[in-house]
């Protein structure tokens, strides 16, 4: 049995799909395929079953978001879960580096890989900012983080299980961070390895604008979740004194409230160990 299953969460993007799947089924390591399909309407689902026959489709009847990906990794049969977006997949050996390293390092629950974007693989901004985390290495295979892009990650199953996945409230748009907080929480480590490499082709079908009040309003959401009161409230403030004017800080503010009564009742301040390590990593990147 292949020792990865690679966890795809989808809506509406059949031509990047079949591509993805493409990339996936050419890879040595010949990962097992999980396709969660969040209510589509187009051809999504038909792309994925002639793209890779062998993948499971999971269709849910309406769209969960990055909540989603959780459905994938209970289903999993692997130690290893692997994360693609519908419109990116991973270099060749990157899956096999990155369960070699998580087999190695018991303590480890999440592998960070390097994300190259577009035909030129041009880097994310982020893995410069992952690459310079100040946090202490520890033993751990690359710099300790406490975050990650959604499709370029690489997971224990127990971990991300004991952690409870991505929560349902934050849809898409930085659901990563709330995860590797809570992951951080759980006992586990995180590290970035630049050897692990995902290549990212962003789909042309995105709303730039809904992405962007998505993220707005799960940065405040966030930190009425896991942040001190006082950070909550001054997020909230700032949202909603930019809100008459920015129609995206007012769609941010108007999923935020909608959300409050649910993020109150999960609230779960950080345990110190994690809230120092993010402060510090705040301090370092301004």
């Amino acid at each position: 049995m292949t020792a990865v299953t690679v966890v795809i969460a989808t809506r509406n993007r059949e031509t990047e799909l079949r591509r993805t799947l493409g990339r996936l089924a050419e890879l040595p390591e010949k990962p097992a395929v999980i396709v969660i399909d969040n209510a589509s309407t187009d051809g999504t689902r038909a792309a994925a079953r002639d793209a890779c026959p062998a993948a499971e489709l999971i269709t849910l009847p309406e769209n969960r978001g990055a909540w989603a990906r959780n459905v994938g990794v209970a289903r999993a049969a692997t130690e290893y879960v692997a994360f693609s977006d519908d419109d990116s997949w991973w270099e060749p050996g990157s899956l096999r580096l990155a369960c070699e390293l998580l087999a190695a390092h018991p303590e480890l629950g999440l592998i960070a890989g390097r994300t190259l974007v577009g035909s030129a693989g041009t880097d994310d901004p982020l893995n410069a900012v992952l690459a310079a985390s100040p946090l202490p290495r520890d033993g751990l295979p690359g710099p300790r983080v406490l975050g990650f892009l959604g499709c370029a990650a690489v997971a224990r199953r127990a971990a991300f299980l004991t952690a409870g996945g991505y929560s349902e409230l934050m849809g898409v748009g930085g659901e990563e961070e709330l995860f590797a907080m809570d992951l951080a929480t759980a006992g586990w480590a995180a590290a970035y390895v630049s050897d692990v490499v995902a290549r990212h082709w962003p789909s042309p079908a995105r709303d730039v604008a809904a992405r962007r009040g998505a993220e707005e309003r799960n940065r405040v959401l966030i930190a009425w979740l896991r942040r001190p009161a006082r950070d909550a409230l001054a997020g909230t403030a700032a949202l909603a004194g930019r809100a008459p004017r920015d129609p995206i800080a007012r769609r941010a503010l108007a999923g935020l409230l909608a959300r409050l009564p649910r993020a109150l009742a999960a609230r779960r301040p950080l345990p110190p160990r994690v809230a120092a390590q993010l402060q510090r990593l705040e301090q370092a990147n301004g």
